[in-house]
């Protein structure tokens, strides 16, 4: 049974492609500890294309952020230290041959909603890219 008192997770990660598992491994640990079993295969899907996306992408380290809001919606984020917006989405085309540049297709695909936003934190500049899934809709259908 999912719990009913929000919740949050900060897992701050190097600049390593070896952290994308990391965090997906530590997210399905999560999701499982706290009951919402349901949506680990969704949130590891937008959380691996979200840190990938900051450790391709971006030059230092970031963060992935999991948050429960206690009323069913489940927020994913990830902050990185390159303050550039997010490449747009372009539609997502599943017969695509390319193994690149489908992420944030996917997360609009599957999230509920997304979106971004710049940050400044004592000197450092960076952004936070975020999208939320809620526990009734959990299925991610791309198309």
């Amino acid at each position: 049974m999912p719990e009913t008192e929000p919740w949050e997770y900060s897992l701050y990660i190097p600049h390593d492609l070896r952290a994308v598992t990391v965090c997906r491994r530590t997210l399905r640990l999560i999701l499982t500890v706290h009951g919402l079993i349901r949506l680990t295969d969704l949130a590891e899907l937008l959380a691996t294309e979200l840190v990938s996306n900051a450790v391709r992408h971006t030059k230092g380290p970031a963060a992935l952020r999991v948050c429960w809001s206690g009323a069913g919606v489940l927020r994913l984020g990830v902050w990185d230290a390159d303050p550039s917006p997010p490449e747009p989405p372009q539609p997502f085309a599943p017969a695509l041959e390319r193994e690149d540049g489908r992420g944030l297709a996917l997360v609009r695909a599957c999230a509920d909603v997304w979106g971004w936003q710049p940050l400044t934190r004592d000197g450092n500049r960076g952004k936070y890219v975020w999208c939320e899934c809620a526990l009734e809709a959990s299925e991610c259908i791309p198309g």
